[in-house]
């Protein structure tokens, strides 16, 4: 890319400004010389009070919705550009986030990587992972890491596809209708994949129904020659069957999937173990055994190979993508070593009722001299809070040894471990991490197990690096 690239995507006008672009940012504190520097609105801050910053960093240009007093190109001034544009300068547009999103929107254009996007409530960040790892054994594959999987992170990630890309793999979050419609006008998806649907951003959506109509933006998005890749085991997925002008594959635990699993064995922290088999195009068998902590990793799996046999790939490259999970791959539940030889499951990420239980269900896999959980707030459930509090506290009842929790909503998990037969003294109730990891290096022994899990706001993080950093 260069700064006539960028001119052209924002102004239709094409003119002399061969300078490259190195990469684009929206921190100023990322700029190296030859970045474009997007000057982003902002709750707390503008970028537009570090467009000098970035200049002095090298950036060799900014896009920015205000005038600063700095060298600037308009629309109307690029009309009557005869010189070389000298830079650095800044681009100005109506506004900035919009000229980020035309600017990908423009660059993705420029090539032909066939697309993969992913949404869900529960399980999106690891299926991205597992997906990009398969199509990786045949083809040259980026994919949006970390949490760039919003109106932000997708263009940011959109902007580093290259000629050399052959699958781009897509994360797709979303707060709100009509968000991942506009993703996947950035992207234009080839095949979507859905997890499932589930009460996450219930409190911004209202109803499940609004849930699963701004899910099925993906799949309404695919082209007639795409491929909708759905859940069976989850009948809300499956009513997107209608939505879609895809051809439709699905995955389960039923027979009557395209792709199912049975005879699941978790082996604790070496991973899962089942039979796969194929119904079409025609009926094969595979024994797989993977380093998947979960027994719900069983259908981030099926996802990954159903993606492969849609992009072609044969059996072999497919389960040596499953089995091959890049160390640097940004899973969301991983297994750590904890103060005094105990193990610490970090699964701080984020947090849903369903993923939860599902990190509850691994904990009670576990052999352990104490299973213990510090379980924090679940953001965003609306109506649904108090009852997904209380799945949660009723599951935890069943498997746990000690439950800490930490927040207001997560008193609903301890009531209801109570009222489920956990005993008084089995309960600690806390405000804050700070008294979490206070009590957790006093008490934690060898082979004991701990689950740490809350949404991502309540920075439960924290306990993990306190206690990982923790002499023993």
């Amino acid at each position: 890319m260069n700064l006539a690239d960028v001119i052209e995507s924002l102004t239709g006008n094409r003119i002399e400004a061969p300078q490259p672009i190195s990469h684009v940012v929206v921190d100023s504190r990322q700029v190296t010389p030859g970045s474009l520097f997007v000057a982003l609105p902002g709750e707390h801050t503008d970028g537009h009070q570090f467009v000098k910053q970035a200049f002095e960093r090298g950036a060799i240009a900014a896009i920015t919705h205000l005038d600063l007093g700095l060298p600037i190109l308009d629309k109307s001034k690029i009309k009557n550009q005869k010189s070389k544009i000298e830079t650095p300068v800044c681009i100005r547009v109506e506004n900035s986030l919009v000229g980020l999103q035309q600017l990908a929107r423009f660059w993705r254009r420029k090539f032909k990587p066939r697309v993969v996007g992913i949404t869900g409530s529960v399980g999106k960040s690891t299926s991205k992972e597992l997906i990009a790892s398969v199509l990786a054994t045949h083809f040259r594959v980026l994919k949006n890491e970390g949490n760039l999987n919003n109106e932000i992170g997708l263009p940011l990630t959109l902007l580093q596809l290259n000629e050399t890309h052959e699958y781009l793999v897509l994360e797709m979050g979303m707060y709100n209708l009509g968000e991942i419609a506009l993703l996947s006008d950035f992207a234009q998806p080839h095949i979507g994949v859905v997890t499932n649907i589930g009460p996450t951003h219930l409190e911004r959506l209202g109803t499940i129904a609004r849930i699963v109509q701004a899910k099925s933006e993906l799949v309404q998005a695919l082209p007639a020659d795409g491929v909708a890749i759905l859940n069976y085991d989850d009948p809300l997925v499956m009513s997107m069957t209608a939505q879609t002008q895809a051809r439709v594959l699905t995955y389960g635990l039923s027979p009557e999937s395209d792709l199912w699993a049975s005879d699941i064995i978790s082996l604790g922290l070496e991973g899962i173990k089942f039979t796969l088999t194929q119904n079409k195009p025609k009926s094969k068998i595979q024994n797989i055994k993977l380093p998947l902590l979960g027994r719900h990793s069983v259908h981030t799996a099926l996802r990954a190979a159903l993606v492969g046999l849609a992009a072609g790939l044969d059996w072999t490259e497919i389960i040596i993508g499953l089995q091959s999970l890049p160390s640097t791959a940004q899973l969301r539940l991983v297994s750590v070593a904890g103060p005094n030889h105990s193990i610490i499951l970090d699964d701080t990420y984020n947090a849903s009722p369903a993923s939860t239980i599902a990190a509850l269900n691994l904990l009670n896999d576990l052999t352990a001299a104490k299973k213990i959980a510090v379980l924090g707030d679940m953001l965003e459930l609306g109506s649904f809070e108090e009852e997904g509090h209380r799945k949660v506290g009723g599951r935890a009842a069943q498997i746990v040894d000690l439950l800490i929790t930490i927040g207001s909503r997560a008193k609903f998990i301890a009531d209801e471990a109570r009222a489920c037969g956990l005993k008084p003294a089995q309960i600690l109730e806390l405000e804050n991490n700070s008294s979490a990891i206070s009590y957790l290096q006093q008490i934690l022994s060898p082979d004991d197990v701990v689950l740490i899990k809350g949404s991502n706001s309540q920075k439960m993080n924290e306990i993990v690096s306190a206690l990982t950093d923790f002499g023993f």
